[in-house]
């Protein structure tokens, strides 16, 4: 017996695509007042945390009901993508952080974005635990420098610097972790089937 494929429209899809469907009304907020809103910037806050908690929720629904697809996998890093990078370059043209930043994480994200569309002819590569942690990581670090920090005490600038920073690293070694992943399928796309005995 054959076993079905599951829809590629299934609830854990439908709920990723509504993550990526919230960052608009998120830019709307964060860039309210100039940036300088405290209301946009904590209604901003807000929509970037229930965002980026639906993360966990759509890989948990697609499992709990066995639906996991290749559009699931291959939409949900995207999502991210498109929330963190949204979110990396508001905060560098607002002058919350430092263009470098924001440069070194979206080189990292869009190269791995495209070396997934390259590789989709051979494997669907999913996240890795580690480019889940990182997200984990760049998330919170985000969701501090979102905050209206000058209302708040210094500690939390310094708490969201060193988050930023331990994304960071662990966002450039997964990167190269996730090339050379990506180059060990290449090869082994590329052999020759060895000749029957």
């Amino acid at each position: 017996m054959i076993d079905a494929v599951p829809s590629a429209w299934n609830l854990a899809n439908v709920v990723t695509v509504l993550r990526i469907a919230l960052v608009p009304f998120f830019a709307w907020a964060l860039l309210a007042d100039g940036g300088h809103s405290t209301t946009g910037r904590l209604i901003a806050t807000a929509l970037f945390v229930v965002a980026a908690a639906t993360d966990r929720l759509d890989g948990w629904l697609a499992r709990r009901s066995g639906q996991v697809t290749d559009l699931g996998k291959l939409l949900d890093p995207i999502a991210d993508k498109v929330l963190i990078g949204t979110a990396l370059v508001l905060l560098s043209w607002l002058g919350d952080l430092p263009w470098w930043v924001t440069v070194v994480i979206l080189v990292r994200e869009l190269g791995i974005t495209a070396m997934r569309f390259f590789l989709l002819r051979y494997v669907v590569l999913p996240a890795s635990r580690g480019g889940k942690l990182k997200t984990v990581l760049q998330s919170v670090a985000i969701g501090l420098y979102l905050l209206p920090l000058d209302e708040l005490p210094a500690f939390v600038e310094v708490v969201a610097a060193v988050v930023m920073g331990a994304a960071l690293v662990v966002t450039v070694v997964t990167g190269l972790d996730y090339a050379r992943t990506g180059l060990q399928i290449r090869r082994t796309a590329s052999r020759p089937p060895a000749a029957g005995l």
